[in-house]
């Protein structure tokens, strides 16, 4: 009997070491498997729904293509719950990840984040154009004026008072709430740079300050000219002189504009013609960089009076209208 009872205990013992070999065999298979990349050689987007549970998400996984086997994946969710909180979102799928790290990514919300480049030198209509095709932002076609009516501005005019920089946001965001900061981002470099202004600038207020940055803007594409720019404007300002600005021409014949400006296009009176009309347009003509407006709140010390492009990008800076004529006859009549 004693022996009978001491080869039970060993069978026993044996089944229990062969079951514990077992497990930890399955153990190590399922943490192995939380390793093994994800099937896809290219980023794919992956939308998880509001409310679907890890099952439907592993179902999900595998009729994607992502993963070959999703009865694995719920296993490998038991023995590592962290990987088992679904978030809704839209994720990023990279040839990078594992499953554990894509899970992971789902537990911790890190869903795709995309870029939107508001481009200084455009306008609002320009942009709205853009803001038609921004990938999961859905447009809306009054959002400029939604956004000045939101913050107390009544002009309906927004012109210029958006800020031009790179904005993050993620899938199903609000492009009002993303416009919105824009705007106050403006408001903000608008007041640092009005409030730091030198003391003797011909101007009266903010939006002259930003009128004419977008002014400045439009007028050259090289950085260490823009100062060079803002004091021309401002000297002609000083002097009663009408700016002579082809921007302005252009934004104020609209769609009309088709590359090329006639005589007759700066002889029409239009509010934005500055061979026409006196002193400053009466909005911005495009949204103006950070670059432009420091450069019209601190112009160079300099007493120029004219520019004329030399039609590489770079212009030509003139005190007296003999200098300048010269160098017109030079770069724009060939002579």
């Amino acid at each position: 009997m004693k022996k009978v009872a001491i080869g039970l205990i060993a069978s026993s013992l044996m089944v229990l070491l062969l079951a514990a070999m077992g497990a930890y065999w399955a153990y190590q298979t399922l943490l192995e498997y939380g390793q093994s990349p994800i099937e896809t050689s290219t980023p794919v987007e992956l939308q998880v729904e509001r409310g679907t549970s890890f099952y439907e998400l592993a179902k999900q996984l595998q009729s994607k293509g992502l993963i070959d086997n999703a009865q694995k994946l719920r296993w490998l969710a038991r023995i590592k719950p962290s990987i088992a909180h679904i978030r809704s979102g839209l994720y990023q799928v990279e040839p990078s990840d594992t499953i554990d790290s894509l899970l992971l990514k789902i537990a911790k919300n890190q869903e795709k984040v995309f870029t939107l480049t508001l481009v200084d030198g455009l306008t609002v209509k320009e942009w709205s154009t853009q803001l038609q095709n921004v990938p999961h932002m859905t447009y809306e076609p009054n959002v400029f004026d939604e956004v000045l009516l939101a913050n107390g501005d009544e002009s309906h005019l927004p012109e210029g008072k958006f800020f031009p920089d790179t904005y993050q946001y993620r899938a199903g965001e609000s492009l009002r709430e993303l416009l919105n900061t824009s705007y106050l981002k403006m408001q903000q470099e608008l007041t640092l740079a009005w409030d730091s202004r030198d003391a003797d600038l011909p101007l009266t207020s903010k939006y002259q300050l930003l009128i004419l940055a977008s002014i400045i803007e439009k007028e050259t594409a090289q950085p260490q000219e823009r100062p060079q720019i803002a004091a021309v404007f401002m000297n002609r300002l000083r002097k009663g002189m009408r700016l002579q600005t082809d921007p302005t021409v252009i934004y104020g014949m609209g769609e009309r504009y088709k590359g090329n400006i006639t005589r007759k296009d700066l002889r029409e009176k239009t509010p934005f013609n500055t061979y026409r009309i006196k002193g400053l347009t009466p909005t911005p003509i495009a949204a103006p960089s950070l670059a432009a407006i420091q450069a019209a709140a601190h112009p160079a010390a300099v007493n120029y009076l004219y520019f004329v492009s030399r039609n590489d990008g770079s212009h030509v800076f003139s005190n007296t209208l003999k200098e300048h004529n010269r160098a017109v006859n030079k770069y724009q009549r060939n002579r």
